[in-house]
């Protein structure tokens, strides 16, 4: 670079980040009410794999596109154990799992508890991934487990009892956590568009084999399945598809900090169509997630 060449600095576009996050926020917080709509038609098992199935149908121009160009075909031939591991640590069994515990879970609980995924993220990265903890963060760490061990032991009656559904959740968080670790090492290098496509090309026909032996077709046929149905195809192409492009595009506008501060907001939205939809919600259960939100802020502070 020469002196009389002007530095480019890129630019932020704060008003576009704030508009792609509140989108972010309104889809993945509408996704445990929408598993809860799906449900109506499809058993658990046909959620969590027909949403992995919708999202490839969603991703397949990108894909056909990608697999023309030789350097992509080069990286997905080098990548593919880290990306076939990330497609089933970070899609396949979550979708099942939320699937399931959805089918037993108020949608409020559900959000609520998917906030525990940056915790475990910290956790995971330090414990196996070499990352140093500050004291605040462990403090935020240990309050968002307060937080989620009130949510789990008194989500069912507002009493005292295990509830075995939350902890499925729970068990989901653990996978997105150790997932963007994964992302973070191996998978960092590529493209948004281009991983999380070749993501969904790895998990989309695992979904598919588990539909094939199923009823799921025929279910989708029956026109009594219509609002189930298109439950879960917004599942899919949304949530699972168009958000995953949209939450990559604001880290790039802003900051994964910022990016990351949708976790606040998931809660919130759940909660909302919880109440709409008539769910019983307890106070410990305010006061768990009041705690949870705390500990992620504790986490996240700059």
């Amino acid at each position: 670079m020469t002196a009389e060449e002007p530095v480019v600095i890129p630019q932020k576009r704060p008003l576009l980040a704030w508009v792609l996050l509140c989108a972010l926020a309104l889809v993945w917080g509408s996704s445990f009410i929408l598993i809860k709509r799906s449900l109506g038609a499809f058993p658990p098992e046909q959620v969590g794999a027909g949403r992995l199935v919708f999202a490839l149908l969603f991703f397949t121009p990108f894909l056909a596109k990608q697999s023309r160009q030789a350097d992509i075909r080069v990286v997905v031939r080098h990548r593919w154990v880290a990306l076939l591991a990330s497609a089933i640590i970070g899609f396949v069994i979550p979708a099942f799992l939320f699937a399931e515990a959805g089918a037993h879970l108020n949608s409020s609980l559900a959000g609520a508890l998917n906030s525990l995924s940056p915790l475990f993220t910290l956790i995971l990265g330090a414990v196996f991934f070499g990352q140093i903890l500050k004291i605040r963060q462990v403090a935020g760490i240990l309050l968002g487990l307060l937080g989620s061990l009130l949510l789990v032991f008194f989500s069912a009656t507002g009493s005292f009892q295990l509830n075995g559904y939350a902890l499925l959740v729970v068990l989901a968080t653990l996978c997105y956590g150790l997932n963007t670790n994964l992302i973070g090492r191996y998978l960092s290098h590529l493209p948004a568009l281009v991983s999380t496509a070749w993501l969904f090309a790895f998990a989309g026909p695992i979904a598919l084999l588990t539909l094939v032996p199923t009823d799921f077709f025929a279910r989708v046929l029956d026109a009594h399945s219509s609002w189930s149905l298109w439950a879960l195809v917004t599942l899919g192409v949304f949530g699972s598809g168009l958000m995953s492009i949209f939450f990559n595009r604001v880290m790039q506008l802003s900051s994964p900090l910022f990016a990351a501060s949708v976790t606040y907001l998931i809660p919130i939205v759940a909660l909302f169509w919880g109440v709409l939809d008539g769910e019983t919600i307890y106070g410990v259960q305010f006061a768990g997630m009041g705690v949870c939100l705390v500990g992620i802020w504790l986490v996240n502070k700059s």
